[in-house]
């Protein structure tokens, strides 16, 4: 079976956490809804086409591999916002916007918000029944996307290209291994005068998290419960799924 692999890289990132009161939490990397909505955005998916995302949710299957989770950072966060009685009969369909009402209207709300410093992972991406795309679509998009792509919040953009490939694979991790290997090579064919490979050498992966219905091949340590599969988007409407978790033993 095919593959769709691509990385994940960026100074800060930010995998909603479920949000209670005034604190907003992170994952240490990317769930369903956060990708899902990545390549929604590369597509061109605007928010409110709640066909094209279900057809999204249910065409494919996701397997995180986790190179480094990154350190945790925390921020204390103040924001303005118009209450409802102000927003009555008044446009909002953007921030500035909201922000037009006359001052008085205005209220600071506080916040903190999670964040993971230097955060990188694997994604691979496998077609379930009916897909609304091929993988190679998929791949495209993600190299030239419609949308403006972050890692969770705004703030967050990709630090390094994607670098999508789809590659035959029998399952998700073998496919990471391949992937691996493929960028290891593109480095090694590309040193300068000095014989100095660019970039970094790609971390492996110490941890694989994946979805019912996904070929990781691997056998999982732990399986819980994750409050991310997109139910409407528009809502901000999110359900349970089950998610399964292997970790890298010492040695291997």
């Amino acid at each position: 079976m095919d593959f769709l692999v691509f990385q994940l890289q960026a100074p800060l990132a930010s995998w909603g956490d479920t949000a209670v009161g005034e604190y907003r939490g992170s994952y240490e990397y990317p769930g369903e809804s956060a990708l899902l909505g990545l390549l929604a955005a590369a597509l061109g998916v605007r928010r409110e086409d709640d066909a094209a995302l279900t057809g999204l949710r249910q065409g494919y299957g996701f397997a995180v591999g986790v190179q480094d989770a990154g350190a945790l950072l925390r921020d204390y966060h103040t924001a303005q916002v118009p209450g409802r009685t102000a927003l009555k009969g008044r446009p909002h369909a953007t921030r500035r916007d909201e922000l037009a009402v006359p001052k008085p209207d205005l209220h600071t709300i506080l916040s903190t918000r999670d964040y993971r410093q230097n955060a990188a992972c694997l994604v691979a991406v496998q077609t379930r029944v009916d897909p609304l795309y091929t993988l190679d679509a998929l791949a495209n998009a993600l190299r030239r996307p419609r949308f403006v792509l972050y890692l969770g919040r705004k703030s967050c953009p990709p630090a390094a290209p994607l670098c999508p490939m789809v590659i035959g694979a029998v399952s998700a991790w073998v496919a990471f291994e391949s992937y691996i290997a493929r960028i290891e090579q593109l480095r090694a064919a590309l040193p300068d005068k000095r014989g100095r490979l660019p970039l970094e050498e790609v971390a492996p992966v110490t941890r694989v998290a994946w979805s019912d219905g996904v070929a990781a091949g691997l056998t999982p340590d732990l399986t819980t419960r994750r409050k991310d599969r997109v139910i409407r988007r528009k809502g901000w409407q999110f359900g349970d799924r089950t998610e399964h978790v292997w970790l890298r033993k010492e040695g291997v």
